[in-house]
């Protein structure tokens, strides 16, 4: 928690950020269970159709596959997700497996939905929870039809759980 307490004070966030965190459920930074990151990537974006099939075409010339991640800023689970995404480990991961996509679908089960068309291209008709995530082959098949919808809990997964599903997901068979 020390080091929690230097680091934290160097970016202005109040030494008692951990005693919160805890008394909210969360854990620290140190790695205790409850802990994950939160980044806010799913920005309106003018085209996201053509990034997706741009995250295509690289993904061909690399041979890698696209993480296409559909959700939204106000979603714990969409930001957590997201944060992980960020981190080293992550993107590292990332880097070397993956063309990484985010798409905003605004609030889809309360009929406010974005860019519906692009969860739906890809199968998903019904996107009742965000965050969604496909990965997809260069030529577009989905790789997870069964768990592309099963990421509504991002933000109580493990760092481990996620990691070593993204690592499977990057070799599995389409």
């Amino acid at each position: 928690m020390i080091a929690f307490r230097a680091s934290a004070a160097a970016r202005g966030v109040s030494a008692l950020a951990p005693l919160v965190l805890l008394l909210a459920g969360c854990a620290t930074p140190s790695g205790q269970a409850g802990y994950h990151p939160e980044q806010r990537s799913y920005l309106v974006t003018a085209d996201p159709a053509a990034e997706v099939d741009a995250a295509l075409v690289r993904a061909g010339e690399r041979g890698t596959r696209v993480l296409l991640v559909l959700g939204a800023n106000w979603c714990h689970d969409s930001r957590a997700l997201a944060g992980w995404l960020a981190t080293d480990r992550f993107r590292a991961l990332v880097a070397e497996r993956y063309e990484l996509v985010y798409v905003n679908v605004g609030m889809p089960q309360s009929g406010d939905g974005h860019n519906l068309a692009i969860a739906e291209r890809f199968g998903l008709t019904d996107l009742a929870s965000t965050p969604a995530l496909l990965v997809l082959t260069p030529a577009g098949t989905v790789v997870n039809p069964a768990s592309a919808r099963s990421w509504r809990n991002a933000a109580s997964r493990s760092e481990s759980a996620i990691y070593d599903e993204l690592l499977d997901l990057a070799t599995r068979p389409a």
